[in-house]
């Protein structure tokens, strides 16, 4: 009778309150600890507002905005940046929640980095191009999945069926879907490079098609260009355009990325990012063009790489993207497709999660935002897409890393710092009471939260709450020690969404956002005192570690009852918090 009446009032409330659905529908904005199932409505545009907009806690963004600006000054070990210049976008529930340039553009003269005059300097902007290098290759991947919608392709069948002439070197059998899940067993890339060995545009293609297999097809992942190449040029043969036609009529021109596609025009190089300055070959300081040579030498449009785009643009096709494949009413692919898209199909590979097109849960560059169902992927001139179905958020971070060369070094822990920024952004909630204990380490760390000496008859029986977001190599132990010196690690029991099975001696995982209940039972004669260690190891990736409703009991009684008194708890890089 009850559930009746609420659901009556729900009825009511929804039909006479406007935008009443809708706050039922956002309830888990800004929550990490809430993940979300399936896709945003359809309905979801984005729109321009401020981490308050949809609850974000603004400091972890703020941070993680001057480290990209400090990434783009001169490090006075090395002498020169890590990065001339980037752009952020974070978007969370349809809400662009920070736009955020830093550096140059253009920045440099030569490859030894002597900086050009400070007026001849390009900096970045919110709109500025960039070339996307391999994120291109989700361009092409949609591509294919559209014909495979309209019963063009099979992803189980042979390539070779669509492009004969792929049929040399024992590759008869290679599917379309290896392909796309980098299992095809070809090379990374062609040898000699398409550009050294190969006079003409028609033989550079034949020498990709010719490319032999260095793997059995489905025995490996190996990361390939020549697999998106290939798929680049299938495309070509079954719709009968050029794949930079493509790309626009069926992608970019329905979504309205205007700033995105193949080969810009002279008209926008002001606002196009520089890349590399090359001598082999020598084509000088590259703006404008393609970084990639192979795509160069394809004169510039190749499924692998040569898409050039923006932040906002690429936002766009991460929204479409979390949305089911639909933007503001254009639809690009079925609800369906995008899931199979955003599916492992590399459960034999671990660690080289993908799926079809996409790259799924790589925490180098995903950061805290990573899960089994984050999508995204990354371009060698410094590019990265993060598309995070859990918490419908976007985190985008277009660099010009190889300006004006490609040898200053990684900026894997840039990707990493951005897109975490997002993740800790978002509120995780105590499990019981206003507050719990957080600790939210960087690298090489060690936190401690540690009772007072209790005195159990026998065994203390210990439970508690944990919300875990680390790598294997960052656990949360539970620990017991007799004298408080020598201490031992204490066998526990997690239940809950992503928690180990059976008794384990640490805790550890990502991708789960889901608090776990946890009890062990310490052996005790006499006095025992009881900790929490959580450690990280030089280079920490994760949102960090939460331990809420301690409470130790034994047969003689309540030893410790952490809510009721949480000072009797001594902290060590733990701190209270509410979210």
């Amino acid at each position: 009778m009850r559930i009746g009446k609420l659901l009556v009032a729900f009825l009511i409330v929804t039909l006479i309150v406007p935008g009443a659905s809708a706050i039922a529908e956002q309830s888990w904005a800004g929550r990490f600890d809430r993940p979300q199932q399936g896709f945003a409505p359809a309905s979801t545009v984005l729109r321009d507002g401020t981490p308050a907009t949809v609850r974000l806690d603004a400091a972890p963004i703020s941070s993680a905005e001057q480290f990209l600006a400090s990434w783009a000054r001169n490090d006075l070990a090395v002498g020169h940046p890590h990065f001339s210049g980037a752009v952020g976008l974070l978007a969370h529930d349809g809400v662009v929640v920070d736009r955020y340039a830093t550096g140059q553009a253009l920045r440099y003269a030569d490859a030894t980095g002597n900086e050009l005059p400070a007026d001849e300097q390009v900096p970045m902007r919110p709109d500025t191009i960039f070339d996307l290098a391999s994120i291109t290759k989700l361009f092409t991947s949609i591509a294919v999945m559209q014909l495979v919608e309209a019963g063009q392709v099979e992803l189980s069948e042979p390539v070779a069926k669509y492009l004969p002439e792929f049929a040399t070197n024992g590759k008869e059998q290679v599917t379309v879907e290896q392909l796309l899940t980098h299992t095809s067993g070809l090379d990374a890339d062609p040898k000699p490079s398409l550009w050294q060995g190969y006079p003409d545009i028609p033989s550079r293609r034949r020498a990709v098609l010719d490319s032999p297999l260095v793997h059995v097809p489905g025995s490996t992942y190996l990361y390939s260009d020549i697999n998106l190449m290939t798929l680049g040029f299938l495309v070509e043969q079954l719709t009968g355009s050029p794949l930079d036609d493509v790309v626009r009529d069926r992608i970019t021109e329905p979504l309205g990325m205007r700033d995105t596609g193949y080969r810009p025009p002279a008209s926008e190089l002001d606002r196009i990012a520089a890349t590399e300055y090359e001598a082999d070959p020598p084509r000088g300081l590259v703006r404008g063009q393609v970084h990639d040579e192979n795509a160069w030498a394809l004169g510039g449009v190749s499924g692998h790489a040569g898409i050039f785009s923006t932040a906002g643009d690429l936002a766009v096709l991460a929204q479409t993207i979390l949305n089911g494949g639909v933007y503001r009413g254009a639809r690009i692919l079925r609800p369906e497709t995008v899931r199979l898209m955003l599916t492992n199909h590399n459960t034999g590979f671990p660690g080289d999660d993908h799926g079809l097109g996409f790259e799924l849960d790589q925490m180098f560059y995903m950061g805290a935002l990573s899960s089994p169902v984050t999508a995204g992927h990354t371009g060698f001139t410094g590019t990265t897409l993060v598309i995070d179905l859990q918490s419908r958020s976007i985190a985008i971070l277009l660099t010009n890393r190889v300006h004006p060369t490609r040898n200053w070094g990684s900026i894997n822990l840039a990707r990493e710092t951005w897109a975490t920024s997002l993740a800790r952004a978002m509120a995780v909630r105590p499990a019981r009471g206003p507050d719990a204990w957080f600790s939210g380490l960087g690298n090489l760390g060690t936190a401690t939260l540690t009772t007072p000496a209790l005195h159990p008859a026998g065994s203390a029986h210990v439970d508690f709450d944990a919300f875990v977001d680390t790598e294997t190599a960052d656990p949360l132990v539970l620990e017991s020690s007799a004298d408080g010196v020598t201490w031992q690690a204490v066998p526990v029991r997690a239940a809950g969404p992503g928690a180990p099975e059976g008794s384990v001696l640490t805790l550890s995982g990502h991708g789960h956002r889901a608090w776990w209940r946890v009890a062990a039972e310490v052996p005790a004669s006499g006095q025992v005192i009881i900790r929490w260690r959580y450690s990280t190891d030089a280079s920490y990736t994760g949102r960090g570690v939460s331990v809420d409703g301690v409470r130790v009991t034994s047969t003689n009684g309540m030893l410790l009852d952490g809510e009721r008194a949480p000072s009797s708890l001594s902290a060590v890089n733990w701190v209270q918090k509410s979210r």
